[in-house]
């Protein structure tokens, strides 16, 4: 059974802009592979952060350090399971 990792991304000194399209197309992939719940950037400070789905956190961690924003070094990502208490 999947479980919901949180990931969140805060960018390096290293970030450049042209990793934001091979970025949201890492995300578009795992959105089509159903591994993708939600993601977005935050408003009031660089970065941002997305929810997937995955069988156990080294799985979760697998997954998330195969983005270019990790990849490239653009941003330090930080992986939590997330057990939702209350949702809408």
């Amino acid at each position: 059974m999947a479980r919901k990792y949180l990931v969140m991304a805060h960018r390096t000194p290293q970030f450049d802009a042209s990793v934001i399209e091979p970025h949201r197309t890492f995300l578009q992939d795992l959105l089509a592979k159903g591994r993708l719940q939600e993601s977005g950037g935050f408003t009031n400070s660089p970065g941002g952060a997305y929810v997937i789905l995955a069988e156990s956190l080294p799985t979760a961690t697998m997954i998330a350090h195969s983005d270019p924003l990790h990849t490239t070094g653009a941003s330090e990502l930080t992986i939590y399971e997330w057990e939702i208490t209350v949702s809408v």
